[in-house]
């Protein structure tokens, strides 16, 4: 779907959605890391590209800090995606050794062009505004050392990748 760059920056800006009230509220990349539990170096790297791209506005000095440049509901997961991520161009098929689009397709490809519409019409459509929405439910992220009482499904592998060969 997209890379941990992409995963922090989207962390990074649901923190700054989740506080929204028209950019009064300012939070520091030193606040948004230790909130979301992402390194501070990384998450000041992530917050000065969005800001390039006028997704966030930031302000120095001992009351500023950043906060979104629109409100949550017009900023979309697609736009940053789009900073953090390369569309693959190459027409190499990655699993039936030929060019995509020539010949007969691989035994993935239906699931794989289904599966990469689906992620970009979730990106498209999806706006900040569910993270501010959800604090206002009263949902807020677990603890990063809190324990689950039972299994629960995950977008993640279901289980630890094996280090042996």
């Amino acid at each position: 779907m997209y890379g941990k760059q992409t995963e922090r920056a989207i962390a990074a800006m649901s923190r700054l959605a989740e506080v929204w009230d028209g950019g009064v509220t300012r939070l520091s990349s030193a606040d948004i890391a230790e909130n979301r539990g992402l390194p501070g170096p990384m998450v000041a790297k992530l917050l000065t590209a969005l800001s390039q791209h006028g997704l966030v506005r930031g302000s120095p000095g001992p009351t500023g800090g950043y906060c979104l440049a629109r409100p949550p509901s017009e900023i979309v997961l697609q736009e940053v995606w789009n900073i953090f991520e390369r569309t693959d161009t190459s027409p190499a098929c990655p699993f039936g050794g030929g060019i995509c689009g020539v010949g007969d397709p691989c035994a993935l490809h239906d699931r794989l062009v289904q599966m990469n519409e689906s992620v970009r019409s979730m990106l498209a459509s999806t706006s900040f505004q569910i993270f501010l929405d959800a604090v206002r439910e009263g949902r807020k992220p677990a603890p990063r050392d809190a324990v689950p009482a039972e299994a629960r499904r995950s977008y993640r592998a279901s289980k630890p990748r094996s280090t042996s060969h």
